[in-house]
Protein backbone atom coordinates (compact mmCIF):
# COMPACT_ATOMS: atom_id res chain seq x y z
CA UNK A 1 0.00 0.00 0.00
CA UNK A 2 1.02 3.59 -0.53
CA UNK A 3 0.50 4.26 3.19
CA UNK A 4 1.23 1.21 5.29
CA UNK A 5 -1.86 -0.22 7.00
CA UNK A 6 -4.26 2.39 5.57
CA UNK A 7 -7.41 0.95 4.03
CA UNK A 8 -9.56 3.01 1.67
CA UNK A 9 -13.29 2.46 2.08
CA UNK A 10 -15.35 3.25 -1.00
CA UNK A 11 -19.12 3.52 -0.59
CA UNK A 12 -21.30 3.00 -3.68
CA UNK A 13 -24.47 4.58 -2.37
CA UNK A 14 -27.20 3.68 -4.89
CA UNK A 15 -25.93 2.24 -8.19
CA UNK A 16 -28.25 1.00 -10.93
CA UNK A 17 -28.60 -2.68 -10.00
CA UNK A 18 -31.16 -2.67 -7.21
CA UNK A 19 -34.61 -1.17 -7.60
CA UNK A 20 -36.61 0.99 -5.18
CA UNK A 21 -39.00 -1.82 -4.22
CA UNK A 22 -36.15 -3.88 -2.81
CA UNK A 23 -35.22 -1.59 0.07
CA UNK A 24 -36.73 1.42 1.78
CA UNK A 25 -33.17 2.62 2.39
CA UNK A 26 -32.13 2.77 -1.28
CA UNK A 27 -31.51 6.48 -2.05
CA UNK A 28 -33.47 7.78 -5.02
CA UNK A 29 -33.88 11.56 -4.87
CA UNK A 30 -30.94 13.96 -5.03
CA UNK A 31 -31.44 14.84 -1.36
CA UNK A 32 -31.50 11.16 -0.36
CA UNK A 33 -28.35 10.40 -2.37
CA UNK A 34 -26.54 13.38 -0.88
CA UNK A 35 -27.57 12.50 2.68
CA UNK A 36 -26.60 8.84 2.20
CA UNK A 37 -23.22 9.80 0.75
CA UNK A 38 -22.46 12.26 3.53
CA UNK A 39 -23.52 9.74 6.18
CA UNK A 40 -21.19 7.19 4.62
CA UNK A 41 -18.34 9.71 4.64
CA UNK A 42 -18.98 10.53 8.29
CA UNK A 43 -18.77 6.80 9.09
CA UNK A 44 -15.39 6.49 7.37
CA UNK A 45 -15.82 6.22 3.60
CA UNK A 46 -13.02 8.14 1.88
CA UNK A 47 -14.42 7.64 -1.64
CA UNK A 48 -18.05 8.05 -2.73
CA UNK A 49 -19.01 6.12 -5.88
CA UNK A 50 -22.05 7.89 -7.31
CA UNK A 51 -24.95 7.19 -9.65
CA UNK A 52 -28.11 9.23 -10.17
CA UNK A 53 -31.74 8.16 -10.35
CA UNK A 54 -35.03 9.58 -11.53
CA UNK A 55 -36.50 11.11 -8.36
CA UNK A 56 -40.02 9.82 -9.07
CA UNK A 57 -39.50 6.33 -10.49
CA UNK A 58 -36.02 5.50 -9.21
CA UNK A 59 -34.78 4.51 -12.68
CA UNK A 60 -31.08 5.10 -13.41
CA UNK A 61 -30.63 8.63 -14.77
CA UNK A 62 -27.33 9.66 -16.32
CA UNK A 63 -28.20 13.28 -17.11
CA UNK A 64 -26.10 16.15 -15.85
CA UNK A 65 -29.22 17.70 -14.33
CA UNK A 66 -29.78 14.62 -12.17
CA UNK A 67 -26.22 14.69 -10.80
CA UNK A 68 -25.71 18.38 -10.18
CA UNK A 69 -27.85 18.85 -7.03
CA UNK A 70 -26.31 16.03 -5.03
CA UNK A 71 -22.77 16.67 -6.25
CA UNK A 72 -23.08 20.27 -5.09
CA UNK A 73 -24.35 19.16 -1.69
CA UNK A 74 -21.64 16.54 -1.27
CA UNK A 75 -18.84 18.95 -2.19
CA UNK A 76 -20.24 21.54 0.19
CA UNK A 77 -20.68 19.19 3.15
CA UNK A 78 -17.76 16.73 3.01
CA UNK A 79 -14.20 16.47 1.72
CA UNK A 80 -14.65 12.86 0.58
CA UNK A 81 -13.40 11.88 -2.87
CA UNK A 82 -16.11 12.17 -5.55
CA UNK A 83 -16.25 9.21 -7.95
CA UNK A 84 -18.76 9.40 -10.83
CA UNK A 85 -19.80 6.27 -12.69
CA UNK A 86 -19.38 5.76 -16.42
CA UNK A 87 -21.14 2.39 -16.14
CA UNK A 88 -24.57 3.92 -15.55
CA UNK A 89 -27.65 1.90 -16.53
CA UNK A 90 -28.55 -0.84 -18.99
CA UNK A 91 -29.14 0.28 -22.56
CA UNK A 92 -27.54 3.73 -22.31
CA UNK A 93 -25.17 4.90 -25.01
CA UNK A 94 -21.53 5.48 -24.24
CA UNK A 95 -22.04 9.24 -24.64
CA UNK A 96 -24.89 9.16 -22.10
CA UNK A 97 -22.81 7.14 -19.68
CA UNK A 98 -19.83 9.48 -20.00
CA UNK A 99 -21.53 12.87 -19.91
CA UNK A 100 -21.65 13.58 -16.13
CA UNK A 101 -17.96 12.70 -15.69
CA UNK A 102 -17.05 14.82 -18.72
CA UNK A 103 -18.95 17.84 -17.39
CA UNK A 104 -17.97 17.64 -13.72
CA UNK A 105 -14.40 16.26 -14.05
CA UNK A 106 -14.48 14.34 -10.75
CA UNK A 107 -11.36 13.14 -8.99
CA UNK A 108 -12.26 9.56 -9.95
CA UNK A 109 -14.54 7.95 -12.52
CA UNK A 110 -15.34 4.27 -12.74
CA UNK A 111 -14.31 2.48 -15.94
CA UNK A 112 -15.37 -1.07 -16.78
CA UNK A 113 -12.58 -3.04 -18.39
CA UNK A 114 -14.47 -5.32 -20.74
CA UNK A 115 -17.79 -6.33 -22.26
CA UNK A 116 -19.73 -9.01 -20.39
CA UNK A 117 -23.05 -10.65 -19.75
CA UNK A 118 -24.55 -8.90 -16.72
CA UNK A 119 -27.37 -11.00 -15.33
CA UNK A 120 -29.72 -9.46 -12.79
CA UNK A 121 -32.75 -11.59 -13.70
CA UNK A 122 -32.24 -14.11 -10.84
CA UNK A 123 -33.50 -11.38 -8.49
CA UNK A 124 -36.96 -11.99 -10.00
CA UNK A 125 -37.00 -15.18 -7.92
CA UNK A 126 -36.67 -13.14 -4.72
CA UNK A 127 -38.83 -10.11 -5.44
CA UNK A 128 -42.39 -10.32 -6.78
CA UNK A 129 -44.09 -7.04 -5.89
CA UNK A 130 -42.77 -3.88 -7.53
CA UNK A 131 -43.86 -0.27 -7.12
CA UNK A 132 -42.95 0.71 -10.70
CA UNK A 133 -43.49 -1.06 -14.02
CA UNK A 134 -39.89 -0.60 -15.13
CA UNK A 135 -38.36 -2.63 -12.29
CA UNK A 136 -39.32 -6.18 -13.25
CA UNK A 137 -38.85 -5.37 -16.94
CA UNK A 138 -35.31 -4.15 -16.34
CA UNK A 139 -34.40 -7.29 -14.42
CA UNK A 140 -35.85 -9.51 -17.14
CA UNK A 141 -34.04 -7.59 -19.90
CA UNK A 142 -30.72 -8.49 -18.32
CA UNK A 143 -31.29 -12.10 -19.43
CA UNK A 144 -30.45 -10.98 -22.97
CA UNK A 145 -28.11 -8.05 -22.27
CA UNK A 146 -24.41 -7.61 -22.98
CA UNK A 147 -22.79 -4.78 -21.02
CA UNK A 148 -20.72 -3.23 -23.79
CA UNK A 149 -17.21 -1.98 -23.02
CA UNK A 150 -15.16 -2.52 -26.16
CA UNK A 151 -11.52 -1.55 -26.58
CA UNK A 152 -12.69 1.44 -28.64
CA UNK A 153 -15.16 2.44 -25.89
CA UNK A 154 -12.45 2.26 -23.22
CA UNK A 155 -10.02 4.27 -25.35
CA UNK A 156 -12.71 6.92 -25.85
CA UNK A 157 -13.37 7.26 -22.12
CA UNK A 158 -9.66 7.47 -21.38
CA UNK A 159 -9.11 10.05 -24.11
CA UNK A 160 -12.03 12.15 -22.89
CA UNK A 161 -11.40 12.14 -19.15
CA UNK A 162 -7.62 11.92 -18.70
CA UNK A 163 -7.06 15.44 -20.11
CA UNK A 164 -9.36 16.62 -17.30
CA UNK A 165 -7.02 14.96 -14.74
CA UNK A 166 -9.65 12.38 -13.86
CA UNK A 167 -8.26 9.11 -12.53
CA UNK A 168 -10.08 5.80 -12.62
CA UNK A 169 -11.61 3.05 -10.56
CA UNK A 170 -10.87 0.23 -13.01
CA UNK A 171 -13.71 -2.25 -12.53
CA UNK A 172 -12.58 -5.80 -13.28
CA UNK A 173 -15.24 -8.52 -13.16
CA UNK A 174 -13.01 -11.35 -14.32
CA UNK A 175 -9.42 -12.27 -15.10
CA UNK A 176 -9.63 -11.12 -18.73
CA UNK A 177 -10.40 -7.59 -17.55
CA UNK A 178 -7.08 -7.50 -15.74
CA UNK A 179 -5.34 -8.50 -18.96
CA UNK A 180 -7.27 -5.79 -20.83
CA UNK A 181 -6.01 -3.23 -18.34
CA UNK A 182 -2.46 -4.51 -18.78
CA UNK A 183 -2.90 -3.95 -22.52
CA UNK A 184 -3.72 -0.29 -21.92
CA UNK A 185 -0.82 0.07 -19.50
CA UNK A 186 1.58 -1.40 -22.07
CA UNK A 187 0.35 1.15 -24.60
CA UNK A 188 0.89 4.01 -22.16
CA UNK A 189 -2.80 4.93 -22.14
CA UNK A 190 -3.16 4.55 -18.36
CA UNK A 191 -0.71 5.50 -15.65
CA UNK A 192 0.10 4.08 -12.22
CA UNK A 193 -0.90 3.83 -9.52
CA UNK A 194 -3.87 1.94 -10.97
CA UNK A 195 -6.88 1.73 -8.65
CA UNK A 196 -8.19 -1.74 -9.49
CA UNK A 197 -11.63 -2.73 -8.18
CA UNK A 198 -12.06 -6.50 -8.51
CA UNK A 199 -15.73 -7.45 -8.43
CA UNK A 200 -17.09 -10.78 -7.25
CA UNK A 201 -20.56 -12.29 -7.46
CA UNK A 202 -22.21 -10.70 -10.50
CA UNK A 203 -23.73 -13.33 -12.81
CA UNK A 204 -21.51 -13.12 -15.89
CA UNK A 205 -18.35 -12.38 -13.91
CA UNK A 206 -16.13 -14.28 -11.51
CA UNK A 207 -17.66 -15.95 -8.44
CA UNK A 208 -17.26 -15.36 -4.72
CA UNK A 209 -15.18 -18.37 -3.61
CA UNK A 210 -12.06 -17.56 -1.61
CA UNK A 211 -10.01 -19.07 -4.45
CA UNK A 212 -11.60 -16.59 -6.87
CA UNK A 213 -10.47 -13.70 -4.68
CA UNK A 214 -6.98 -15.12 -4.31
CA UNK A 215 -6.76 -15.80 -8.05
CA UNK A 216 -7.64 -12.22 -8.96
CA UNK A 217 -5.10 -10.91 -6.45
CA UNK A 218 -2.36 -13.22 -7.71
CA UNK A 219 -3.07 -12.28 -11.31
CA UNK A 220 -3.04 -8.56 -10.54
CA UNK A 221 0.22 -8.94 -8.62
CA UNK A 222 1.79 -10.73 -11.57
CA UNK A 223 0.54 -8.23 -14.15
CA UNK A 224 1.03 -4.98 -12.23
CA UNK A 225 3.48 -5.58 -9.38
CA UNK A 226 3.81 -2.41 -7.32
CA UNK A 227 1.97 -0.30 -9.91
CA UNK A 228 -1.51 -0.76 -8.48
CA UNK A 229 -3.78 -0.43 -5.46
CA UNK A 230 -6.17 -3.36 -5.01
CA UNK A 231 -9.76 -3.03 -3.85
CA UNK A 232 -12.65 -5.49 -3.77
CA UNK A 233 -16.40 -5.57 -3.71
CA UNK A 234 -18.48 -8.63 -3.06
CA UNK A 235 -22.03 -8.58 -4.39
CA UNK A 236 -24.90 -9.55 -2.13
CA UNK A 237 -24.29 -11.64 0.93
CA UNK A 238 -20.61 -12.10 0.11
CA UNK A 239 -19.96 -8.39 0.69
CA UNK A 240 -18.45 -8.41 4.18
CA UNK A 241 -16.75 -11.79 3.86
CA UNK A 242 -14.83 -10.70 0.79
CA UNK A 243 -14.08 -7.30 2.32
CA UNK A 244 -12.56 -9.04 5.34
CA UNK A 245 -10.46 -11.28 3.10
CA UNK A 246 -9.15 -8.37 1.06
CA UNK A 247 -8.35 -6.19 4.05
CA UNK A 248 -6.41 -9.05 5.63
CA UNK A 249 -4.47 -9.40 2.35
CA UNK A 250 -3.50 -5.71 2.21
CA UNK A 251 -6.35 -4.48 0.02
CA UNK A 252 -8.95 -1.75 0.07
CA UNK A 253 -12.72 -2.35 0.23
CA UNK A 254 -15.97 -1.17 -1.28
CA UNK A 255 -19.41 -1.43 0.30
CA UNK A 256 -22.73 0.32 -0.26
CA UNK A 257 -26.28 -0.35 -1.41
CA UNK A 258 -25.20 -0.62 -5.05
CA UNK A 259 -23.51 -3.90 -4.11
CA UNK A 260 -25.66 -5.29 -1.29
CA UNK A 261 -28.83 -4.18 0.48
CA UNK A 262 -28.18 -6.02 3.74
CA UNK A 263 -26.13 -5.99 6.92
CA UNK A 264 -27.15 -9.57 7.78
CA UNK A 265 -29.05 -12.27 5.94
CA UNK A 266 -32.50 -10.80 6.68
CA UNK A 267 -31.80 -7.26 7.89
CA UNK A 268 -31.71 -4.34 5.45
CA UNK A 269 -28.91 -1.81 5.87
CA UNK A 270 -28.23 1.82 5.21
CA UNK A 271 -25.03 2.88 3.51
CA UNK A 272 -23.76 4.34 6.76
CA UNK A 273 -24.37 1.07 8.59
CA UNK A 274 -22.41 -0.89 5.99
CA UNK A 275 -19.47 1.51 6.26
CA UNK A 276 -19.52 1.18 10.04
CA UNK A 277 -19.66 -2.60 9.74
CA UNK A 278 -16.69 -2.84 7.40
CA UNK A 279 -14.79 -0.30 9.47
CA UNK A 280 -15.15 -2.60 12.48
CA UNK A 281 -13.68 -5.44 10.43
CA UNK A 282 -10.75 -3.30 9.29
CA UNK A 283 -9.95 -1.98 12.73
CA UNK A 284 -10.39 -5.45 14.21
CA UNK A 285 -7.53 -6.54 11.95
CA UNK A 286 -5.31 -3.86 13.45
CA UNK A 287 -5.54 -1.66 10.36
CA UNK A 288 -6.56 1.98 9.99
CA UNK A 289 -9.23 3.50 7.79
CA UNK A 290 -7.78 6.04 5.34
CA UNK A 291 -9.02 9.61 5.44
CA UNK A 292 -10.02 11.31 2.17
CA UNK A 293 -6.67 13.13 2.02
CA UNK A 294 -4.80 9.89 2.65
CA UNK A 295 -6.80 8.27 -0.14
CA UNK A 296 -5.80 11.16 -2.41
CA UNK A 297 -2.15 10.57 -1.52
CA UNK A 298 -2.40 6.81 -2.15
CA UNK A 299 -4.24 7.19 -5.48
CA UNK A 300 -2.50 10.38 -6.69
CA UNK A 301 -5.71 12.40 -7.01
CA UNK A 302 -5.99 16.07 -7.94
CA UNK A 303 -8.10 17.27 -5.01
CA UNK A 304 -11.77 18.02 -4.55
CA UNK A 305 -11.32 21.74 -5.21
CA UNK A 306 -10.64 20.92 -8.89
CA UNK A 307 -13.96 19.10 -9.35
CA UNK A 308 -16.14 21.30 -11.57
CA UNK A 309 -19.19 21.77 -9.38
Amino acid sequence: MGLEGKVIITCAVTGSIHTPSMSKFLPVTAAEIADAAIGAAEAGAAVLHLHARNPVTGEPDQTVAAYEPFLQAIKRRTDAVINVTTGAGHGMTLEQRLEPARVFAPEVASLNMGSMNFGLFPMLNRYKDFKHDWEAKALERSRDFVFRNTFADIEYVLGTLQPLDVRFEFECYDTAHLYNLRHFLDRGLVKPPLFIQTIFGILGGIGTHAEDVAHMRRTADRLFGSQYEWSVLGAGRSQMRIAAMAASMGGHVRVGLEDSLFKSRDQLATNQEQVRQVRQIIEGLGLTVATPDEARQILHLKGQHLVRI
